[in-house]
């Protein structure tokens, strides 16, 4: 079969591409963000890339089908090709259930926060457990050092993603992913662009557990409230909690969170004690210690497993380490993630000086639908520089006076990396938060680095 993908070098998109191959299918596809490192992963693949979406000739000769982006809308030179000639197409969750996930006992990972995370944990547990399962992650764990693979069992995990699945289909992708295993870890309002308010997300996610058979389990934790209202709106599936009061518990938690024990029912189960940090992590960890058991991995299996989890790529990814100063890559781009972020770097560094470096990027964050939690959310670093980009819908100056830490903005990329270098003093963590590219920032921060530490022109450790 000749699959053509609209929209190829997204992370989801790219992944099915990599799926698709792995079947034998051929596989061609079009972007307009054709750039390495996906378009260089798909090339190895021997996918044909095509840069924009005017040029028709892609379709020449026609696909036997076309995978829709949800990045892809009417108008779109493309997709007005393909209705106006009767391609047959579908979207991309679609199409992994109906030619992939149909006859696999799918486990998979939903919430706003922590997916790509706890996916791959889960992944790397099953792994571990030598359960060969294949995968599709929003991101790269370090374990495979590929966001998807096909696998070698029935057993698959999907991280689960409420966004929406294509413009001819505006319910959550993760509707179609039939999972007899689900994590829901958390539920926040997020996705301003396509939802209303924290119930229209809260229709979706019941949609989602609609999906769950009688026998399949549903996790979730037991102090969420938003999520606590879905599963209130009706529930078919079995059900265990995490957290007080709930099935599966943490305990003996050290400061940092890199040493946890986990108890189920009340009985201890083993300790994980691994390079991840956040009482955050040590929930995703949980969560998909819960999973596996679920499909028969010992808690005990888990925990070793997780003690040699080495985390994902742009995750806390320490990207550099040169005279006392640290250079960490993280998506965090909601208040919650950015706030549970600096709490778990802050309990491992204790007083040592941290610099957050945030790129507002995210719809949600542009509109400004969560401004009145960001000022608090950057309360544990010493001093934070924002990024302001042109498109911001709200007053960063304003909101940002509110905060108790030494606050910046800048509108100019190469100021903002000449102020990250004069920040720098004694030890110091520097932690860039974006869930894009941010132009580049991180590259030429750690090259200045490096470049100022080799020829010992203007030392990057100051005198207090």
């Amino acid at each position: 079969m000749h699959i053509h993908i609209l929209g190829i070098c997204g992370t989801f998109m790219g992944s099915l591409a990599q799926l698709a191959k792995t079947l034998g299918h051929q596989v061609s596809g079009s972007d307009t963000n054709v750039y390495p490192p996906m378009s260089t992963q798909l090339e190895k693949l021997d996918v044909k890339l095509i840069e924009g979406y005017d040029d028709l000739s892609q379709f020449k000769p026609s696909p036997d089908i076309v995978i829709i982006g949800n990045s892809l809308s009417r108008g779109n030179p493309a997709v007005e090709y393909v209705l106006e000639n009767h391609l047959p197409y579908t979207s991309g969750p679609q199409w992994l259930h109906d030619y992939f996930l149909k006859d696999k006992w799918t486990l998979a990972v939903a919430g706003t926060h922590g997916k790509t995370s706890t996916s791959s944990m889960l992944a790397w547990i099953l792994e571990y457990a030598d359960m060969k399962p294949g995968f599709l992650i929003g991101g790269i764990p370090n374990n495979f050092n590929i966001s998807a693979r096909t696998g070698d069992s029935k057993f698959f995990v999907v991280e689960a993603d409420e966004y929406d699945t294509a413009f001819f289909d505006k319910r959550s992708k993760f509707v179609h992913y039939r999972p007899r295993t689900a994590i829901l870890n958390n539920l926040e309002f997020d996705h301003a662009d396509i939802f209303e308010d924290i119930n229209a997300i809260q229709v979706q996610f019941h949609h989602f557990i609609r999906t769950v058979p009688n026998q399949g389990l549903i996790i979730s934790p037991s102090n969420d409230s938003n999520v606590r209202e879905v599963i209130n709106r009706g529930c078919w599936s079995e059900l265990e909690y995490m957290g007080e009061s709930g099935n599966w518990n943490l305990a003996s938690i050290s400061s940092d969170s890199s040493i946890f024990s986990v108890t189920y029912n009340g009985e201890a189960q083993g300790t994980v004690s691994w390079t991840q940090t956040g009482d955050h992590n040590a929930r995703n960890g949980l969560a998909a210690i819960a999973a596996a058991n679920h499909v028969g991995i010992n808690p005990r299996i888990a925990c070793r497993a997780l003690c040699e989890f080495l985390g994902v790529k742009r995750r806390m990814e320490k990207i550099l380490e040169i005279d006392d100063v640290i250079v960490y890559d993280d998506f965090a781009h909601h208040p919650s993630a950015i706030s549970a972020t600096l709490k778990g770097l802050r309990n491992r560094v204790g007083a040592q000086k941290i610099v957050a470096i945030i790129e507002p990027r995210s719809n949600t964050m542009k509109t400004g639908a969560n401004k009145n939690q960001i000022a608090d959310s950057v309360n544990l670093a010493d001093e934070v520089l924002w990024y302001k980009p042109e498109d911001i819908g709200w007053s960063m100056e304003d909101t940002l006076s509110e905060s108790l830490t030494l606050t910046h903005i800048f509108v100019d990329i190469n100021q903002l990396l000449q102020k990250t270098l004069d920040s720098i003093n004694g030890f110091t963590h520097i932690v860039v938060m974006s869930n894009g590219s941010f132009q580049g920032f991180h590259t030429k921060l750690v090259d200045e680095i490096k470049e100022r530490s080799r020829n010992n022109q203007e030392p990057l450790i100051k005198e207090l």
